[in-house]
């Protein structure tokens, strides 16, 4: 048959959706004979399925990158022979955090191997000597060919490798660019094949694109063992390692940083950094929320600013813009200001976005504050603490985990905090069954303050 252009699918007559991949070796992946018909003669030298219960499963010790947040995020540490793809915006940290890790990794005596497609073996060094001696230990390989990288590879055989990054690999076979779809896809399996086969861990890091998510073709993420996205804004100094698969651990792991001149540093005890930073100010208030296991203090604020724009602004960093809709909606029908004709700004400081819709109730207090230019007000001259769901019809809703949120919040001094009933009693939990209570609540305890003083 001869060879011709096509740019449209004969199947399903999409056009630009083929995709160029390499032809597999006889017998690798077609049926042999016989093989797979039901109740057909089973074919010669075929595998025999083992039940489970007969499999052994070796203990295998995992490898401390010597980054505590890394390692609790991972399940406990790198896996002999996974792949993890680390994703992230440019210059949010992705070289800075697998430096670290692969300069802690030799230190301890471990073979490491640091690929850089985007960057010379001299760039590498600059950006490492702020890490301190042992990144500048950690042997470099300048190089885009995966043949190159899969020969030193299967040389060296290091304990753990990163390559930085993907999307910079090609195959000498194929003619696609690198970074596309059937270059990645190639360039990730050839890796898996001889990582799995020498147990070395690989860290892919890959970009993201620019609604957030990892770039590259989504096929990528399921061929990997653990995605991880690295969040943040450049200009702020906090830094979320967040799980968004993992099949050695849990999901709901978040690691947090701060960068800074030396490199990332570990934050043991974030709440204190923003709960120090949390204003009494009209339109703030502070959100017990949750990052997986860990409480978080978080401060969100808004501003309710009048304008003659139609429609109005509704700007959200942090949290999603369309729940940000739905509370407005809530507060104008259900007790609360009707913002219809201002300009709406939302945002949770430090840099950190909440994805949980624990967080509705502090939004909402906050939009109400910033429109009345009234602050909250908890108790002793302290921000008030709040964390709750926010139903359409008006009521506040469970969220998990409430003693331990209660807990983080009082730890800081913040009580007591205005929440949704939690089914059982906890000290220092306000309950209330509606946002129009929650409301009245908060404006309340205002009032209480100016009273006292008075």
């Amino acid at each position: 048959m001869a060879l011709a252009w096509t740019g449209r699918c004969p199947g399903c007559g999409a056009w630009n959706t083929l995709v160029e991949t390499l032809r597999p070796r006889a017998g690798a992946s077609g049926r042999r004979s016989g093989q797979g018909r039901r109740g057909g003669p089973r074919a010669s030298g075929a595998p025999r399925p083992v039940p489970l219960r007969e499999v052994e499963a070796p203990a295998v010790d995992r490898l401390l990158t010597g980054v505590g947040e890394l390692d609790r995020v991972l399940g406990g540490g790198l896996v002999p022979g996974s792949l993890v793809l680390l994703g992230g915006s440019p210059g949010i940290g992705k070289s800075t955090l697998t430096g670290m890790a692969l300069g802690n990794l030799c230190a301890a005596g471990r073979r490491v191997l640091y690929v850089s497609g985007e960057e010379s073996a001299a760039q590498v060094r600059l950006r490492a000597e702020r890490l301190g001696e042992g990144a500048l230990a950690v042997p470099v390989l300048a190089e885009t060919s995966v043949e190159a990288v899969l020969a030193t590879l299967e040389a060296e055989r290091p304990d753990a490798c990163v390559v930085d990054s993907i999307q910079t690999l090609y195959v000498e076979g194929m003619t696609g660019a690198p970074g596309s779809v059937g270059q990645v896809r190639e360039t990730t399996g050839a890796i898996m094949e001889v990582a799995k086969r020498l147990g070395t861990a690989v860290v892919l890091v890959g970009h993201v694109t620019k609604d957030g998510t990892v770039a590259g073709p989504r096929a990528l993420e399921h061929l990997v063992d653990c995605v991880l996205m690295f969040e943040g804004e450049r200009e702020r100094s906090f830094r979320i390692l967040r799980a968004l698969k993992n099949r050695f651990g849990a999901t709901s792991e978040v690691g947090v940083f701060e960068m800074r001149s030396g490199g990332l540093v570990e934050v043991a005890d974030p709440s204190a950094r923003f709960v120090s930073e949390a204003s009494e100010a009209p339109g703030s208030c502070v959100l017990c929320a949750m990052e997986g296991t860990r409480p978080l203090l978080v401060e969100v604020q808004a501003l309710v600013a009048p304008t003659e724009i139609v429609p109005p602004r509704r700007i959200a960093t942090g949290i999603d813009r369309n729940r940000l809709a739905m509370i407005l909606a809530v507060l104008a029908r259900h007790g609360g200001p009707s913002l219809a004709s201002a300009d709406v700004f939302v945002n949770v400081a430090g840099g950190v976005r909440v994805d949980e819709p624990g967080a509705d109730l502090a939004v909402a207090l906050a939009l109400a504050s910033a429109h009345r230019g009234e602050p909250l007000g908890g108790e002793g001259g302290k921000p008030l603490a709040c964390f709750g769901e926010v139903g359409l019809t008006g009521e506040l809703r469970f969220v998990a985990h409430p003693e331990r949120r209660v807990a983080e919040a009082l730890k800081f001094g913040l009580g007591p905090i205005v929440a949704p009933a939690a089914g059982e009693r906890i000290e220092g939990l306000s309950p209330q069954p509606t946002l129009a209570a929650a409301l009245r609540a908060a404006g309340g305890r205002r009032a209480a303050r100016a009273r006292a003083a008075a």
